[in-house]
């Protein structure tokens, strides 16, 4: 059977990314929280991290693609029980209607055929699994630890259990407190209407497959099993029959091949709102592979958080800027709750940007519901790269 493989460009390519990601949102109507809901079951994850130095990441990336977002939103669906804590390719809140497809890394897990960061030790966990059994839900800071605590992120053994339990599928997280997770079985969280099926070898792949397509626009095997051990094989496999049968097709971009779900160049011709501009969270699900926005976007980025203060380019926690269907700039910054200030400690922009006025308007705009989400009423900025820019950007 023949095949073909269409050539588009990169600004195509971006496009696609952009609305598939729901970047830059619509206007947003109906209920928030449903909403916010739709966000996640089109995403497929977000991430959670635990950098404050502005809004949390999760509460960030949702905010991002519903401005009517609001931070109990997510308090509110783990609580009713469609939303549910579990690891993507790192910690996130996934859709409970996914919750099949955890089960091959949690079997995994349990069955010893997939490593855990931390070490097995089944009486502790057969102890700690005995007192949420009958005492009910608990928090690690529940159970009494006066010894040395363990491993690289010195973590005191029950909360090492506790982690273990959850991962491999006996503990979920029913709700949090101040951000401390809450540990119950998994029987007593769980709703009673979920299926839990666990999906064959080939079936998992095609959620694989369709879930990042839908979310993300195009994209490639590597991309669709970023951080997930054994699948890439079966994902490379299923990959060449879907496009056998037509469900999937080939592009090329800049030489790069990538797939694309049929209904993905439909959205060439769908508006693409690129006056808006948005802030990222580092942790945002367009950024979250590195590489990958390095090949589409041009953009080299790094979060600079892990490197050394004196060897920073750009900052603690700089944060993308999406503008114009382009990533054009990055905003290192902060927000100082106590006294209500946004503080821009170094807002760097890429030599792509040539609409310096345009830019600033939409920056600007953007960056009033920015500090209103961050609980700010104030902004000051330390530092632009060009230099220029500085004065553009005090009288916007």
């Amino acid at each position: 059977m023949s095949r073909t493989t269409t050539e588009i460009s990169k600004q195509q390519a971006r496009k696609i990314v952009l609305l598939s990601q729901k970047l830059p949102p619509t206007k947003s109507t109906g209920n928030a929280l449903a909403n916010t809901l739709s966000a996640i079951e089109h995403l497929g994850y977000i991430q959670i991290d635990t950098i404050s130095a502005i809004q949390r990441a999760h509460h960030h990336t949702l905010w991002n693609r519903n401005p009517r977002y609001k931070t109990s939103h997510l308090g509110q669906l783990v609580e009713n029980k469609t939303v549910f804590e579990y690891w993507s390719h790192a910690a996130a809140y996934l859709p409970m209607r996914d919750y099949r497809f955890t089960l091959p890394r949690k079997y995994a897990i349990a069955n010893g055929h997939q490593n855990h960061w931390y070490k097995r030790n089944v009486p502790l966990m057969r102890s700690v699994l005995k007192r949420i059994a009958t005492e009910g839900p608990l928090m690690a800071k529940d159970f009494e630890h006066t010894g040395k605590k363990l491993g690289e992120w010195k973590t005191k053994p029950a909360k090492q259990a506790l982690e273990y339990l959850f991962m491999q599928g006996d503990l979920m997280i029913p709700y949090r407190v101040n951000f401390h997770k809450v540990y119950d079985l998994t029987e007593r969280v769980l709703p009673e209407d979920v299926n839990t099926a666990v999906p064959s070898t080939t079936e998992y792949a095609r959620f694989l497959i369709i879930q990042y397509l839908r979310a993300n626009g195009l994209g490639q095997a590597k991309e669709m099993v970023y951080l997930l051990k054994n699948t890439k094989a079966v994902v490379l496999t299923v990959i060449q029959e879907m496009v056998e049968h037509k469900e999937l097709e080939e592009v090329e971009v800049a030489g790069n091949l990538y797939y694309v779900l049929p209904s993905a160049l439909e959205l060439l011709k769908k508006p693409l709102a690129r006056n808006k501009l948005k802030i990222l969270s580092p942790f945002d699900n367009l950024l979250i592979q590195r590489k990958r926005i390095v090949s589409l976007f041009d953009f080299d980025y790094l979060l600079e958080c892990y490197t050394p203060e004196a060897k920073r380019q750009y900052g603690y926690f700089s944060l993308p800027i999406l503008w114009d269907g382009k990533l054009v700039a990055r905003m290192d910054c902060k927000a100082d709750r106590k006294n209500n200030l946004l503080q821009i400690h170094h807002l760097a922009l890429e030599p792509k940007i040539v609409k310096f006025d345009a830019f600033a308007h939409a920056l600007g705009k953007e960056l009033n519901a920015f500090m209103v989400f961050n609980g700010c009423s104030k902004l000051q900025c330390s530092k632009t790269s060009p230099e220029s820019f500085k004065s553009m950007l005090e009288n916007i």
